[in-house]
């Protein structure tokens, strides 16, 4: 799409994958749900859409190599290296100032990286749509997940009002699903003047990196960075034009995406994308598994050999081992931090 302009952000940590991913090699890098990483994916299905000089991609300093080796065929000054972790906020004003960096007013589309979907011919019609609706309008288009359940997993979105509402317990997520909210899966596109006008409107202090303007050098994005607090673009920017849209028309409009969406957010995603015995168990590489049910069970390196257990994730890396009960597998983050 001629104007069309495609920011990915990829500045993930490692942690929810963990060991298969580590902060070196994130859940972005991960060949594991498909032959491509899903970085790779997340290109190959703006194909036909995006041009690859138009794709731009906003990760740490550390990953912006192996960013570029996963991707040699955009181009190297496309893919900027953020110098300190400040959430999606600082990486969304990034992508504005760097996809808008040969001046005029493109419609930016942006995505994360680490997700899946399994129908691209409907996630870029619907691309397409959000992308029409951003060019002749002021306003932010969100794509927004049709929910195919009452998940606690996911911020939501209400399309009447566009509010934006934080993860709910499972009886709230019920409600919203009623009422036809959709899951926020973070995907906004938005004419540049519009994203630059937000950031300055409710994200003053980030205005700077929205600014349309050549990569500045590494240490005067060190220092830039230095300065910012760490924040979501959902809390700093698109919370607060829900509930204040200005009078120069600008705000949002929310569009449903029912493209087989998946946030692939942790272990648990292997039950739904894997082969199960007859005992109801997940296994990749050498795992024998006796009088066990239910388990998801993953070797790359030492055999492992179950028994009498249900309900766990095991996984066996050359440099680190995983044991968890499904139940508590949300605590992985915490336990990887404790490594420093």
């Amino acid at each position: 799409m001629k104007g069309l302009k495609a920011v990915i952000l990829a500045g993930g940590s490692g942690e929810r994958f963990w060991p298969l991913s580590t902060p070196d090699r994130p859940k972005q890098f991960l060949s594991v749900f498909g032959s491509e990483s899903l970085l790779r994916q997340t290109i190959s299905r703006l194909g036909g859409l995006v041009a690859a000089d138009d794709v731009f991609v906003v990760t740490s300093s550390r990953l912006a190599p192996a960013t570029r080796r996963e991707l040699p065929e955009v181009p190297r000054n496309n893919i900027a290296g953020e110098p300190a972790r400040r959430d999606t906020a600082a990486a969304v004003a990034l992508g504005v100032g760097l996809a808008a960096r040969d001046g005029g007013d493109p419609v930016i589309a942006f995505f994360p990286s680490d997700h899946l979907v399994a129908k691209p011919a409907k996630f870029r019609a619907t691309l397409r749509r959000a992308a029409a609706a951003a060019r002749k309008t002021r306003k932010i288009a969100v794509v927004g997940i049709v929910p195919s359940c009452n998940s606690s997993a996911f911020g939501y979105v209400d399309p009447a009002t566009a509010r934006f509402v934080e993860k709910p317990d499972s009886a709230t997520a019920a409600k919203y699903v009623k009422a036809g909210f959709l899951w926020n899966a973070g995907m906004f596109i938005g004419r540049a003047s519009v994203f630059r006008e937000a950031f300055k409107a409710h994200a003053p202090e980030l205005s700077t990196l929205a600014a349309p303007a050549k990569a500045p050098s590494a240490r005067k994005l060190a220092r830039i960075y230095a300065a910012l607090p760490r924040i979501s673009f959902d809390y700093a920017v698109m919370e607060k034009i829900s509930r204040r849209p200005a009078r120069n028309g600008n705000g949002i409009t929310v569009l449903p995406g029912d493209f087989g969406w998946d946030d692939v957010g942790s272990f648990l995603s292997f039950d739904k994308y894997f082969p199960h015995d007859k005992d109801g168990n997940v296994r990749e590489g050498p795992c024998a598994l006796v009088e066990s049910r239910n388990n998801i069970c993953v070797s790359r390196s030492a055999r492992i050999a179950l028994v009498g257990v249900s309900n766990l994730v095991v996984v066996s890396t050359p440099g680190a081992v995983l044991i968890a009960d499904k139940s508590s597998i949300s605590g992985l983050k915490k336990a990887v931090s404790m490594f420093g």
